[in-house]
């Protein structure tokens, strides 16, 4: 079964708590802090690993977690890091945030990594927070949470070659006969409803690989058919084969199918019309192929290069594949085909993000909202006074204090943060 397009969930570890301790040394009388910082936590890192060419793992575990840092130690002795969660993907994976369709890498050679969530920093000691003025603090942070996120991940394949046309055009039957794929082959439309590779070698010595792509249809930019789950493998052929049944047996006319496949593809990505393609006519072996191929030739032009083969009698086979081969040595390998490569960084001005919002509850209570707020909110260790007042500082200094009375909080009111109550005390 191939599978090229699976939702998961990711969470990379939390940061380890940091600790609140005092040194205890022979001849130093009040000893000091000695809390050491809590370790980060683990980032989720996807690898690209060439021996892989499906997501169907992705289809039995959906979820991923890392392991959080350890906690800070006495004697100043710090957590230790979590480990990175490394998951391998095939080549040509693409990773997009389902939240806001950002895409987060894009994956295409053996042993290229990317971070798609960073795990939280480790809380800090008491010793970060020793100064003139409190050389004795009982205070520490508890670590930071890790970003989790859902994600799509899309397979694109990374074949040479891509076999485009017509559900029954012959396709699965050509790749069958050239190459050693055993593609499904029957008299129905879509029979292959998952791309096929066959790696192809002609008779002087040269190989590429050939994908058959799932049959095109008429509206297949805007999903139709099996749409997009084909348009999305078209994207990183190096060539375009156009397969073309010129014994019409479905009743179509050669040419309208070309030109429908053409528009399809110019309207899914329009730098498609500037790769290199060429046109493959099947089954010459039945009655009237060679009219039709001399009517198709005069429509089409002599701009686009065709080759009439029978799959059946294997005529003209290696001519088309010697042509394939060429076609391919223009085309560097290194190029990647659709993802323009442009040095330059374009910055888009962001407006600041508020660090928090505040909404009303229908039985009175103000709830505060904000993912800086919660993050301080989740580091914080409500267990000592001290980091109590610390936090309290930080709200006033963000200005939530005062939003709040001018909302029309007054002593007493109970204000609501991720679930936990407060009372507001003027």
């Amino acid at each position: 079964m191939f599978v090229d397009s699976v939702k998961v969930y990711i969470k990379a570890g939390d940061g380890g708590d940091g600790v609140v301790a005092f040194r205890r040394e022979k001849y130093v009388p009040k000893g000091g802090p000695a809390g050491g910082d809590g370790g980060n936590g683990g980032d989720i890192v996807f690898e690209v690993d060439e021996g892989l060419s499906t997501l169907m793992d992705f289809r039995y575990q959906r979820h991923f977690k890392a392991k959080r840092g350890e906690n800070g130690m006495g004697k100043g002795a710090h957590g230790k890091n979590a480990e990175d969660y490394v998951i391998p993907v095939p080549p040509g994976t693409t990773v997009k945030d389902v939240a806001t369709g950002e895409i987060l890498a894009d994956l295409t050679e053996h042993k290229q990594t990317a971070v798609i969530a960073k795990g939280g920093r480790g809380g800090r000691g008491n010793i970060k927070f020793a100064s003139s003025r409190n050389p004795a603090p009982e205070l520490a942070e508890k670590g930071e949470p890790g970003i989790d996120r859902d994600i799509t991940l899309e397979l694109k394949l990374m074949a040479d070659v891509g076999l485009v046309g017509y559900p029954s055009v012959g396709k699965s039957t050509l790749l069958s006969v050239v190459s050693a794929a055993k593609p499904k082959i029957a008299e129905y439309h879509f029979t292959t409803i998952a791309p096929n590779l066959g790696v192809v070698e002609t008779k002087d010595q040269r190989s590429f690989v050939l994908a058959d792509l799932p049959g095109l249809i008429e509206g297949a930019h805007e999903g139709v058919g099996l749409g997009f789950q084909f348009l999305r493998h078209v994207e990183r052929t190096r060539v375009i084969v156009h397969v073309v049944d010129m014994a019409s047996l479905e009743g179509r006319d050669p040419y309208e199918d070309y030109k429908t496949i053409q528009e399809e593809l110019i309207q899914y990505d329009e730098r498609l019309k500037h790769r290199p393609q060429m046109v493959i006519a099947t089954k010459m072996d039945m009655p009237e192929a060679e009219e039709r191929l001399e009517e198709f030739r005069g429509k089409v032009g002599e701009g686009v290069p065709i080759f009439p083969i029978s799959s059946i009698t294997k005529e003209g086979l290696d001519e088309a594949l010697f042509a394939i081969a060429d076609l391919l040595e223009t085309v560097p390998k290194e190029e990647t085909p659709i993802e323009e490569k442009d040095e330059r960084v374009l910055y888009k001005f962001k407006e600041e993000e508020q660090p928090f919002s505040i909404t009303r509850e229908s039985d009175g209570a103000f709830v505060l909202h904000g993912d800086k707020l919660e993050k301080l909110f989740k580091m914080t260790d409500f267990s000592r006074d001290e980091t109590i007042n610390r936090f309290s500082r930080q709200l006033r200094g963000m200005g939530v204090d005062e939003a709040l009375r001018e909302r029309g909080a007054k002593d007493g009111d109970t204000i609501r943060l991720l679930g936990y109550e407060f009372e507001f005390v003027e």
